[in-house]
């Protein structure tokens, strides 16, 4: 593949997710929590861009928009998993432009190390294919994985066994609350729901099975959180999504959305995102390019 950007730079997206709809039915041996939930991969995220070393040496640039330590980045510890599994001399810059909210439950972070995994792996020629990319993600975050493929999809397991799904055209408003509290913390809740029955396919599209396990949980923890979805539902469907604080409403039509964004209280940061069924950086894949850098 050709970066095409200038100065050898070139640029990946990295899309936001939602979950549609979140419930924990039960915990593994290894402490771990079996999830089922519905990720919808959006036309809005971050963009990452990249530019090939021939040194080995892995930098990122920047860190605009977010305040995460080098050492800790996804984009970093992805680069340099590739890096040892693909045993590559190659190198990389990296640079994320951040605009998905950390630690508001849509994704960034994984989304931000998917795209490494994936545009590093065309970049630098190790072809290691979508299982063992995926593998990889998997060490690196439960959400990972799902970005890597490139789908929506239903997901069970922690999260990582995935069944693409085609889900009906919509279009949401999104809601940040700059909440952000620890995964960690939010699954070990007394007040957390973890033995729902299990779900179906069948059973979300008919709308049986909808909401959020930490809705609850967050609302009792945090006004913010609360307000912005009692604001959202007299507009539309609202829910949390992930374990972050932040929320949606999903609407048939863009415009809908729009208009909704219009009625929404003044204060809270919002934005309308259109649904996607393949991810904005598997188009860019297959068409065997990526945006100038």
């Amino acid at each position: 593949m050709n970066p095409g950007g200038q100065g050898g730079w070139s640029a990946w997206p990295a899309p936001a997710k939602l979950n549609l709809f979140l419930r924990i039915t039960g915990r593994r041996p290894d402490g771990y929590h079996q999830l089922q939930t519905v990720f919808q991969l959006l036309d809005w995220g971050d963009t990452v861009r990249l530019r090939v070393r021939d040194d080995g040496v892995i930098r990122r640039q920047g860190a605009e928009g977010y305040a995460v330590p080098e050492a800790e980045d996804l984009v970093i510890r992805a680069a340099k998993l590739l890096q040892t599994e693909s045993k590559t001399n190659k190198g990389a810059d990296i640079v994320v432009e951040k605009r998905i909210p950390l630690g508001g439950g849509f994704g960034g972070g994984s989304s931000d190390a998917a795209t490494v995994l994936v545009a590093l792996d065309a970049l630098w020629g190790t072809n290691l294919g979508e299982d063992r990319l995926a593998a990889l993600g998997l060490a690196l975050g439960a959400d990972v994985p799902v970005f890597v493929r490139g789908r929506s999809a239903w997901a069970d397991g922690v999260g990582e066994v995935l069944s693409p799904l085609a889900l009906a055209p919509a279009a949401y408003l999104v809601v940040d609350t700059g909440v952000s509290v620890p995964t960690a913390e939010l699954f070990q809740a007394p007040d957390l729901t973890r033995d729902a029955p299990a779900a179906t396919i069948s059973d979300f599209v008919s709308g049986s099975a909808l909401g959020n396990a930490f809705e609850p949980v967050l609302r009792s923890r945090s006004k913010v959180v609360s307000a912005a979805l009692d604001a959202l539902a007299q507009l539309g469907p609202a829910a949390l999504t992930g374990t972050g604080g932040g929320c949606f409403a999903r609407f048939g039509a863009r415009a809908e959305a729009e208009a909704a964004l219009a009625r929404l209280p003044p204060g809270l940061r919002a934005w309308v995102a259109t649904g996607v069924d393949v991810s904005p950086l598997h188009r860019a894949l297959s068409a065997g390019r990526a945006g100038n850098g």
